[in-house]
């Protein structure tokens, strides 16, 4: 016997899938970034041009109505992740999970101090996610730390993907290596072509969609690379 009048449209729900949109958004600039220093999990400040860059990324981004906001609990990243906070009226969660790749005897070093002491060997790290600079993480360490994050956020939002505001994103701000480590893993990419994915300007944000059926992890899909707030003035285009 077929169900009730309401049993169709109850059947269609069940069936409709869901869009989760991403951001990750990286923090502004440092005076390490200026300085071509290697920062890692080193607790950096913003500089007085990353402060700005923060702002103008919070009023781009505001416009999205975040469902929630998360962060690195590095200064950088957190600082970053305030500036948005202060436009959205939303707190900021810290997870050290959101953390940059730990550079191990790397850190605070110049690139030119790397090259000196171990020539060559930025490259080869660029060019395979599973090398590991000394004392340090590889990418695909990064990866395997901070991407349960998403899944545990798509367990605790029911409301990501759906209601009144469909589009609205979960906002991850952290760090260039973190970032492309999750994006690769999230993609699914063979870990050989992680390297594709090359740096992140000081808040640029990249923007992924995850695809699935209500109940179900989704499967996710690259929007937007390295987008901007400049990207988003009609003055500078």
């Amino acid at each position: 016997m077929s169900g009730g009048p309401d049993s169709h449209d109850t059947a269609v729900e069940r069936l409709t899938p869901v869009v989760r949109r991403l951001i990750l958004l990286r923090h502004g600039q440092t005076e390490y970034n200026a300085a071509s220093r290697m920062q890692g999990q080193l607790d950096t400040d913003l500089s007085e041009l990353g402060v700005r860059q923060a702002n103008s990324a919070a009023v781009e981004l505001a416009k999205r109505q975040p469902v929630v906001i998360w962060s690195s609990d590095l200064r950088r990243a957190r600082d970053t992740a305030e500036a948005l906070a202060q436009r959205t009226g939303l707190p900021v969660t810290t997870d050290v999970r959101l953390r940059e790749t730990h550079l191990g005897e790397w850190q605070g070093l110049t690139h030119l101090d790397v090259d000196a002491v171990m020539p060559g060997a930025r490259a080869i790290w660029r060019d395979d996610a599973t090398w590991t600079p000394p004392g340090g993480e590889s990418r695909v360490d990064v990866a395997r730390r901070s991407t349960p994050l998403v899944d545990e956020l798509i367990e605790q939002l029911p409301e990501w993907g759906t209601g009144d505001t469909p589009e609205a994103p979960v906002v991850l701000v952290a760090h260039g290596g973190v970032i492309a480590a999750m994006t690769a893993a999230l993609l699914g990419l063979p870990v050989e072509n992680w390297p594709a994915f090359g740096g992140l300007a000081n808040t640029s944000w990249v923007q992924l969609s995850g695809h699935g059926m209500p109940g179900e992890l989704p499967r996710w899909r690259l929007d937007v690379w390295n987008a901007s707030a400049e990207d988003s003035d009609p003055a500078v285009q």
